[in-house]
C-alpha cells in the first residue's frame, strides 16, 4: 500500500502566493483623483531646486566671465534659429552650478587612489569642477598668450575655434589640467546651460525650447497623449513658470 505524502509548500510557493495576496489586498485602495483648477499644493514645498539669484557672479571672477562667454559663444555660436550660448546665459549658468553643490563635487565619492581608467569607467579626476575651470582657464589663456601674444577672449571667432579644435583632439597641452578633460567640461556644461530649465540661469526666455518646440515642464499632459505627429503650439513653461505669471514685488 502506499503512502500519501504530505504536501509541505516550498519557500517560492509561499513568497509567490503571499506576493499575490498583497498585491489584492491593495488594488483595492488604489484610487484615482482628477485634480480641477489651481493645483493644491506649491512648488517645490517638500524639495526646493537649488537655484541662486540673477544680477551677481558667484564663483567666476572678472576675467574668468569674459573668458567663458567667449568660449561658449564658439560652442553655440548665433543663427538664424536661437541666439548664442552667451546670450543664452550659458555662462551664468555655469557661474551657479560651480559656485553650488555641482562645483565642489559634493555628492561624488572624490577619496583616492586615482588611477587612469578605461572611457567605460567615466570619469577617473580627482580635480572637481572648480577646480577644472580655474586651472583650466588660466593655463588656456597663458597657451593663447604664448601662442598668439593675446588673451583668448581677444582672439578672432576663426582663431578661438581652431583653439577649441585642439583642445578637444588634444593637439594642445595645458601646463595644469588635461585639455580634453577640460574640454569635455566645457562642452558638456554649455549644452546643461543651453537646454536647462531657465531657473537655473541659463536658456534664457527658453529659447531652446522655443527653438526646438519642447512646452516645458507641464504639469498635466493628458490631453495631448493621443495626439501623434501633430504641432501642438504650447508655449513652453518653465519649472517655476512663465515670466508673465510672476507677481511683480
Amino acid at each position: 500500500m502506499r503512502v500519501a505524502q504530505t504536501m509541505q509548500p516550498s519557500r517560492r510557493q509561499f513568497l509567490s502566493s503571499t506576493g499575490v495576496v498583497l498585491l489584492l489586498g491593495s488594488a483595492g485602495k488604489a484610487v484615482s483623483a482628477t485634480v480641477a483648477g489651481g493645483a493644491p499644493w506649491k512648488p517645490f514645498d517638500a524639495s526646493p531646486p537649488q537655484t541662486l539669484g540673477l544680477g551677481t557672479w558667484y564663483f567666476l571672477t572678472p576675467d574668468e566671465v569674459r573668458m567663458v562667454g567667449a568660449i561658449v559663444e564658439r560652442l553655440i555660436p548665433a543663427d538664424d534659429l536661437s541666439p548664442s550660448g552667451k546670450d543664452a546665459g550659458c555662462v551664468e549658468f555655469i557661474d551657479r552650478q560651480l559656485a553650488g553643490s555641482y562645483g565642489s563635487s559634493e555628492r561624488l565619492y572624490m577619496t583616492g587612489p586615482f588611477q587612469p581608467g578605461t572611457p567605460e569607467q567615466g570619469d577617473q579626476s580627482p580635480l572637481d569642477p572648480r577646480q577644472r575651470y580655474r586651472l583650466g582657464l588660466a593655463s588656456l589663456d597663458a597657451h593663447c598668450r604664448s601662442t598668439y601674444q593675446k588673451a583668448f577672449a581677444d582672439l578672432p571667432g576663426e582663431q578661438r575655434d581652431q583653439v577649441l579644435t585642439g583642445l578637444d583632439k588634444s593637439q594642445i597641452t595645458l601646463n595644469a589640467i588635461d585639455a580634453k578633460l577640460f574640454f569635455q567640461t566645457l562642452l558638456q556644461n554649455t549644452m546643461e546651460g543651453f537646454f536647462a530649465d531657465p531657473i537655473y540661469g541659463g536658456n534664457k526666455d527658453m529659447v531652446s525650447w522655443k527653438m526646438l518646440g519642447f512646452p516645458g515642464a507641464r504639469y498635466d499632459y493628458r490631453d495631448y497623449i493621443d495626439k501623434h505627429n501633430q504641432k501642438l503650439d504650447l508655449p513652453p513653461l518653465s519649472i517655476a513658470g512663465r515670466p508673465e505669471w510672476r507677481v511683480k514685488d
